[in-house]
């Protein structure tokens, strides 16, 4: 299929590895010049390079920083130019007890998942109006569909960005622009790796035994990867996809066992 978005412009957050390198992979590969961001210069810069050999012809651009802060994201914002698709991705909040968190940690968590992605669309939604077209995909969480407890701040943060962009969504979408979220499951990321890998050593048994183990529990049988992940984010930033916005996809290898 033609995704039909050759030669836009897409800025990608936390796109060094997992799944925001994914998507950033999977829109370069359809002729989508990318600006990828991470906090790690050198990781981010290995990630380039793998974008470049995978996608030749395409321009691949570079920022190093923290996205989370004025000076982060005026400078994402600045490299990407002319921004057609942006995919907003943040590492989650730490896992934990409600009981155990101040406002400090909430605060964090919100400004980090909420709060930033929120700051992004702004500076770019009234531009892809003006144009025509325009695709932002939040990459949230399953927690949003099934809260996970040891994750509230996850669950919080994300649940309130949710809601915003169900409003927001619906604001633009006559102006061409769609705004959609994307809520992975268990992904075989390297987030996914340490959580099993301090799990494993706690029962003491081989990193890789334990993620055979766990990937059993999931209906498809295996964990998911981010290079899958990435195709569904290009199709959601396509041209085939316009009419669909303001929607959650669920993209667990069927986890979640709800029918709605």
């Amino acid at each position: 299929m033609d995704l039909g978005i050759k030669g836009r412009n897409a800025l990608i957050c936390a796109a060094s590895k997992g799944l925001g390198f994914g998507s950033a992979l999977a829109l370069a590969k359809e002729g989508v010049n990318v600006t990828i961001t991470a906090r790690g210069a050198e990781t981010l810069e290995q990630a380039a390079q793998k974008i470049r050999a995978a996608a030749p012809g395409v321009t691949v651009k570079t920022v190093a920083g923290d996205i989370t802060t004025d000076a982060g994201r005026a400078e994402a914002l600045a490299a990407a130019g002319e921004i057609d698709i942006l995919v907003n991705n943040a590492g989650g909040p730490p896992p934990g007890d409600f009981r155990n968190w101040g406002r400090e940690e909430w605060i964090k968590a919100v400004d980090a998942n909420m709060i930033t992605p929120i700051l992004l669309a702004k500076a770019v939604v009234d531009g892809m109006a003006a144009r025509k077209f325009g695709r932002i995909v939040n990459i949230t969480s399953s927690s949003v569909k099934a809260p996970i407890p040891i994750l509230g701040l996850s669950n919080g943060a994300r649940a309130g960005l949710t809601g915003f962009v169900s409003g927001l969504a619906r604001q633009v979408a006559k102006d061409g622009v769609t705004i959609n979220n994307l809520l992975p499951g268990r992904f075989l990321t390297d987030r996914l790796r340490g959580t099993i890998g301090a799990q494993s050593k706690k029962a003491g048994d081989e990193l890789e035994a334990e993620i055979a183990k766990q990937a059993t529990t999931v209906p498809a049988g295996r964990f998911g990867t981010a290079e899958e992940f990435g195709e569904v984010c290009a199709f959601l930033c396509s041209v085939p996809a316009a009419y669909m916005t303001a929607q959650n996809v669920l993209l667990d290898g069927g986890n979640y066992p709800g029918t709605f």
